[in-house]
Formats: structure tokens, C-alpha cells, sequence
């Protein structure tokens, strides 16, 4: 069964969503203000309260700091993704599981990170992250096999997430804008239930 990862958490109140759908992970935006989705690690943490105990906790951030990622890890974050430039060494600080996330552009960095332990997958993403633009999926077939975990975003919605699991071998997908209301603001219950029916159906 595919992975369904929901990004962008920012209430209370969605996490009833996540949790009656029965999503795997749920993702927020830390330490990044130029998001509409950016919350505070505290709130985060309050949040984190109300999800079911089965769904597991991303920190989503952009180039962190040593002190961020600890703050991350004391926070009870299950993962962290990390978007943007990262040298190893800093990478390698992480107390708690990475997720590595590539832009469409950047995949030749891909095998960089396949022998290092504390990355435990990686998430492929449009150009710009966060802009609910989908790109080439044939591009991922280019990539070796890994064993580590592997999620598709960018653009994904409950109309082409059968379409986009079909031209991919991914574990999972990653969505936001994906499911949220119209405007942005907020997640919508009958998106995410519409997301997750749909990423349920593949393979019945």
C-alpha cells in the first residue's frame, strides 16, 4: 500500500482530517516565514498532540542549522525533510531520521546521499517546492533502484495521483495545495478524504 503524506499542517483542526482519513505522515513548515504554511515549532508541537499516534511527524525545512535540527529532534519529530543546500557534515548532525528532498533540477545529487545512514528517503519535488506545480515524473525512471523510502510531490491532487503513481515506482506521495481550500486557506476535509480514496484505489 502506497504512503500518503499530508504537508502543511497549520491547525488543530486538521489533524480530525488526517486522522479519519488515515494518512501515514504529516508534514510542517518550520524556520521558513516566506511560506504561507510556516508555523512555529511550538504551535507545531501543540498540533502534533492531536494526531493519531499511527501517523507520523515531518518537520519540513529549507537549509536548517545545527540548532534548528535539534531543536527538530527535542521537539518529537519522527523526521525531518530537508529542502535546499545541505553539506553533509551538517546534515549528518541530525538526531532523528532525514528525508532529503530534490527539485526536479537537482536529481543528479540523488546518489550523494545513498550511503548515508541517517537518510532515510527522499522526496522529489517540482522546481519550486510549494508551488503546486507538477514536473516530468518520467525523469524519476532515470534514477537508480534504492531501498530507502521514496515519495513523489509537487502538484498532486485526487485528480492525477493514480496517473502520477502509474509513470512512477514511488512508496508514497506528498501533497498541500493539493488539498487545501480554495484560496489556501487551510486543509479541506472532502480534498483529503478525495486524495487519500484515490491513492487507496491504485493497485485494487
Amino acid at each position: 500500500m502506497k504512503k500518503i503524506k499530508i504537508c502543511g499542517i497549520t491547525e488543530i483542526e486538521e489533524t480530525e482530517y488526517l486522522n479519519e482519513a488515515g494518512v501515514d505522515y504529516a508534514g510542517f513548515v518550520l524556520f521558513f516565514p516566506k511560506s504561507s504554511r510556516n508555523t512555529d515549532i511550538e504551535r507545531a508541537k501543540e498540533i502534533m498532540g492531536y494526531l493519531d499516534s499511527q501517523i507520523q511527524t515531518v518537520a519540513v525545512v529549507v537549509e536548517p542549522s545545527e540548532e534548528q535540527l535539534m531543536e527538530i529532534a527535542e521537539a518529537g519529530f519522527d523526521l525531518v525533510q530537508i529542502h535546499g543546500r545541505m553539506s553533509e557534515e551538517t546534515l549528518s548532525k541530525s538526531q532523528i531520521p532525514v528525508l532529503r528532498a530534490f527539485n526536479a533540477g537537482d536529481l543528479s545529487e540523488f546518489s550523494r546521499y545513498e550511503k548515508m545512514e541517517n537518510v532515510a528517503g527522499y522526496v522529489f519535488d517540482a522546481q519550486k517546492p510549494g508551488s503546486g506545480k507538477v514536473f516530468d515524473w518520467t525523469l524519476l525512471r532515470k534514477l537508480p533502484r534504492t531501498q530507502k523510502l521514496t515519495f513523489l510531490a509537487g502538484g498532486l491532487d485526487a485528480d492525477n495521483v493514480r496517473e502520477a503513481l502509474a509513470a512512477t515506482q514511488v512508496d508514497g506521495v506528498d501533497t498541500s495545495s493539493g488539498v487545501e481550500r480554495a484560496g489556501g486557506a487551510g486543509k479541506d476535509p472532502d480534498k483529503v478524504r478525495s486524495f487519500v480514496e484515490a491513492v487507496r484505489s491504485v493497485g485494487e
